[in-house]
């Protein structure tokens, strides 16, 4: 299995005690769950969590595990000099992506248009979160798909309560985790289709919660969409429930739909095949 949505260090400093996780727990999580390779994302927008998790970080601790954990970069928009810094982390460190996105900003606010530029001129997949204050956008997601439009080469990860609320037409641009029957024709089913370069991260409690709301309507969703669908499980410290792990072990799947969630589309996307 490929886990892509990973976080570590002290995300929550303001709490006590503090609930560090540190590479070595990561890596004996992942040896516990049989996960193979995990996804580091770090957390540089103040934002993302109380704490921070710096791509400098996740660069040490993916060569301390070269071949159990693979740097994706992340920088905040409002930084100076952010575009040089992106440069610098794949072009001279091997960060094979970018992520986490998730700022107070806009989703197709210019400084974060840069990014996906970035992001298209090296076929690099960008996980990013869509909320009611973060990256937001409207109930209609218009602005994540004039950005699929404009940056084709980008591989745009969804993830987040604005994300996965918007599985139903009835998404209001709140995000949150609504419960209930999903109405059908909602903008990530929508956008799914019709677009090459968007993907959808099945982590944390907005993805579990989309996918289990109304399982028959799940059932669909997955066969018109497991191409596209990316195990994660948005872990950020020790002894985190993954109901991802459960979900995927229970769910009636094919063999070859099983393996393209837990791990197949992911090596696709970070060309590993």
């Amino acid at each position: 299995m490929i886990d892509f949505h990973v976080h570590m260090g002290n995300l929550f400093r303001n709490e006590h005690p503090w609930s560090e996780l540190s590479v070595h727990q990561l890596i004996d999580h992942m040896n516990r769950h049989n996960i193979d390779v995990g996804v580091l994302l770090p957390c540089e927008s103040p934002e993302a969590a109380p704490g921070y998790f710096l791509t400098e970080h996740a660069l040490v601790a993916r060569d301390m595990y070269p071949d159990r954990l693979i740097a994706f970069v992340s920088v905040d928009p409002r930084m100076p000099r952010y575009l040089e810094q992106i440069e610098v982390f794949v072009k001279h460190h091997g960060c094979r992506g970018f992520g986490e996105l998730v700022n107070g900003l806009a989703f197709d606010d210019p400084r974060n248009k840069a990014i996906y530029a970035k992001c298209d001129e090296y076929g690099l997949p960008l996980v990013f979160e869509i909320n009611k204050d973060y990256c937001y956008d409207d109930k209609e997601l218009s602005r994540l798909e004039a950005c699929l439009k404009e940056f084709p080469n980008a591989k745009f990860c969804g993830h987040g309560p604005g994300f996965w609320a918007a599985i139903s037409s009835d998404y209001d641009a709140q995000g949150g985790y609504p419960a209930g029957p999903v109405v059908p024709g909602g903008p990530v089913d929508r956008l799914l289709e019709e677009y090459d370069n968007l993907y959808a991260d099945i982590s944390a409690r907005s993805g579990y919660n989309a996918l289990t709301r109304d399982p028959e309507f799940t059932e669909g969703f997955v066969e018109r969409h497991w191409r596209k669908l990316l195990f994660g499980s948005d872990i950020m410290g020790p002894g985190w429930d993954i109901p991802q792990l459960r979900w995927l072990e229970e769910i009636e799947l094919s063999s070859e739909i099983r393996w393209a969630i837990a791990e197949g589309n992911a090596r696709r996307i970070l060309g590993l095949d």
